[in-house]
């Protein structure tokens, strides 16, 4: 029983178990609700200042455009007048050197009169030409100068319909994006109250189901396709006690480089006793074991307000060797790391199960030479003891079996040098003149 006391009136009332826990779900609810509402508001207002800045920019741009042109047609204009003022001047300079020829010309006439006349004749003539030269080169700049003034306008007009057409495509562009922010948003509060319904009806042992079947699905789309010989399966084998969830193996031309023991844990909102991670690190551990797998990986939604298991991928193998904690959305990461991973390794466990196999056979050939050692110098010895017994009751006994005794001593030197040429055998005599088995034995050797 829970005693709760009245805001208002002060009075304490006694509720029971499923009474708090209903006040409790309720007052949950409603903040849920305005924490939902409060990040929509949050949303709009960050899209009407993206909406605002992205009018602004685009006002700008366009304003920065217009003054670039503008500052071009006035370097234009400055041209066209610098060239106009030259043409003038250069016309004033004409002007002055025919006056000054007309002055030339009257103080030379009591001199010559026809010849002047014909002079002025000519000089007019010449200046007309100038003035016609003058006049063409003149008309020539002003058309030049109206043919680029009438170009610059069109580019400026061009300008101001590019902008208009940007303006208006950035409206457009906006009116979608507020659309697809209210179908996205609409989709995420579907999603929400669509998982509020779920969790209500489902138990504890449907929440962890479900999740085994999303994992399950998530790795029958994705790696499948690229991994069709892989093993993903549940699994079944419980003749010890306990089992994991899933077991992945994959191999490459019959030699296994990876495998991975899954557990998969969730529980409702609802439960009163809340597990935590590490609560299935030791059994995780165990099953990795019985099953002989290499990692251990555990896919939990437990612990929902821990940044540690939020954020990513979390190595624990400084609990329990090769284990690993996630949540499901780093099911598929995981396993395409650990697979690339192991898959680098796999070159250097063939080569070491091959130096493994040539160790063997050059330790097996050593052991049976030292065998045959052993067992020639056992021989020896109670070939020797027996000889010497034998020795002992031939002196003893008839002297005319010295003969014998010689023999038998002789046969003893032959089988001293016997054990003597067993002793210096070694691996080098025995690869002389064979490069075969030298070669096994250098290489052997290198390794």
């Amino acid at each position: 029983m829970k005693e709760l006391k009245c805001p208002k009136c002060g009075s304490v009332f006694s509720v029971d178990e499923a009474d708090y826990a209903s006040i409790l779900n309720q007052v949950k609810n409603q903040e849920f609700e305005t924490e939902i509402n409060k990040r929509i508001t949050e949303m709009n207002l960050r899209h009407q200042t993206e909406q605002q800045l992205a009018s602004a920019k685009a006002e700008q741009n366009f304003q920065q455009q217009l003054n670039r042109k503008m500052q071009e047609l006035t370097a234009k204009e400055a041209e066209i007048a610098r060239i106009k003022s030259e043409k003038d001047a250069e016309i004033v300079q004409l002007k002055n050197k025919l006056q000054n020829i007309a002055t030339l010309k009257d103080n030379e006439r009591t001199i010559a009169l026809a010849a002047k006349d014909q002079a002025i004749a000519t000089l007019n003539a010449t200046i007309g030409q100038h003035e016609a030269n003058l006049q063409i080169a003149l008309l020539k700049k002003q058309r030049e100068a109206q043919d680029i003034i009438q170009q610059k306008e069109q580019q400026i007009q061009l300008l101001q319909n590019n902008a208009e057409l940007e303006r208006s495509q950035a409206q457009i562009r906006e009116n979608e994006l507020i659309k697809r922010h209210q179908h996205e948003l609409q989709a995420k509060q579907e999603m929400v109250e669509y998982y509020k319904d779920l969790k209500t009806r489902m138990s504890t042992k449907m929440v962890g189901e479900t999740l085994e079947i999303h994992c399950s699905t998530l790795f029958n789309q994705m790696l499948r396709p690229v991994m069709p010989n892989a093993y993903f399966e549940k699994d079944n084998d419980a003749t010890d006690g306990t089992k994991g969830d899933f077991i992945f193996r994959d191999s490459e031309d019959g030699t296994e480089y990876v495998s991975i023991m899954f557990e998969m844990k969730n529980e409702m909102d609802t439960t009163a006793t809340k597990h935590k991670n590490e609560d299935f690190f030791k059994k995780l551990d165990e099953d990795r074991r019985k099953k002989n797998c290499e990692f251990a990986v555990l896919v939990s939604l437990l612990e929902p307000e821990s940044e540690l298991y939020n954020g990513g991928i979390v190595d624990v193998s400084y609990r329990y060797p090769k284990m690993y904690v996630i949540r499901p959305q780093f099911f598929i990461p995981l396993i395409t790391l650990l697979v690339q991973t192991s898959k680098k390794s796999l070159e250097y466990k063939r080569q070491l199960l091959l130096a493994q196999s040539k160790e063997v056979d050059v330790t097996n050939f050593e052991n049976k030479l030292l065998d045959f050692k052993n067992k020639f110098g056992r021989h020896y010895e109670l070939a020797s003891k027996k000889f010497d017994d034998a020795i002992k009751q031939i002196d003893d006994t008839i002297a005319k079996l010295l003969k014998v005794k010689e023999n038998l001593l002789g046969s003893e030197n032959n089988l001293r040098l016997a054990n003597q040429d067993t002793e210096e055998l070694t691996i080098r005599k025995l690869t002389y003149k064979n490069p075969t088995m030298k070669a096994k034995f250098d290489e052997a050797r290198k390794e």
